[in-house]
């Protein structure tokens, strides 16, 4: 008796698939994205696609259909923080998950000042430790700096001139936001349980910005101020969370 995979030999020998007509069928700005995106081996955007398509393809329209194309597959098509690249599809991430397990968590301090950082950015150390409650260690920063997660943009122009944090487009891609404004607000940390139903009045969770560029308070990074922090000599250690 013949297998299923004889039967399906038999099947298309019976019934060849003439491979020029699907190809010429389908667009070929779509092959053209679908092979640029599976070379790259980070995410691409939209501008950088355009400057490889042939003149007058809309590529905005091309990226589209193709994100329509891919939805039900195995591999998806996903903007993340405003690049385009393939991921396994989210119902399908179990399988994935050996590979993708992260050995080192963070702590929850790490986790407070990050999510400081992600709301409130451009923010300082001092600024930090006003809305936690708490002294922020030199080790809190030097861990979300590793991960890659954060970033110092700048310093603020007051005594002192202390450095400013944002988040980076790694932070984005580790938490498949295609921009800031993806962080959950203020109702939504409700339902999830992260914030108390019954907040004080007037508290409100601010908006987080997506703009890199420096703000009137800032001036630019000098040589140097990469490796200021991780120098600096460590804070008293931390004590309780944020309130």
């Amino acid at each position: 008796m013949a297998s299923l995979a004889e039967k399906r030999m038999e099947d298309a020998e019976d019934h060849p698939i003439d491979q020029n007509t699907e190809v010429a069928a389908r667009p070929e700005e779509l092959r053209l994205l679908e092979a640029l995106l599976f070379a790259s081996a980070e995410p691409i955007d939209q501008a950088a696609l355009a400057k490889r398509m042939p003149d007058g393809v809309d590529v905005k329209a091309a990226l589209a259909q193709l994100q329509a194309e891919y939805a039900p597959r195995g591999v998806n098509l996903v903007r993340v923080a405003n690049k385009w690249t393939f991921r396994t599809a989210g119902d399908l991430s179990w399988l994935m998950t050996r590979e993708s397990t992260e050995t080192r968590r963070l702590s929850r301090a790490a986790i407070e000042v990050l999510a400081i950082i992600a709301y409130h950015q451009p923010v300082t150390r001092a600024e930090i430790e006003e809305i936690r409650g708490v002294i922020t260690s030199k080790g809190t920063l030097d861990v979300l700096l590793e991960t890659g997660w954060i970033r110092p943009r700048g310093r603020r122009k007051t005594p002192g001139r202390p450095l400013t944090f944002g988040t980076t487009e790694a932070f984005l891609s580790q938490f498949s936001l295609e921009a800031l404004g993806d962080l959950p607000g203020l109702e939504e940390l409700k339902g999830t349980g992260l914030l108390d139903s019954r907040l004080p009045s007037g508290f409100s969770v601010p908006t987080p910005s997506d703009d890199v560029a420096l703000r009137e308070d800032e001036d630019p990074l000098e040589v140097g101020d990469n490796l200021e922090l991780l120098l600096a000599p460590a804070a008293e250690p931390e004590e309780g969370g944020g309130s």
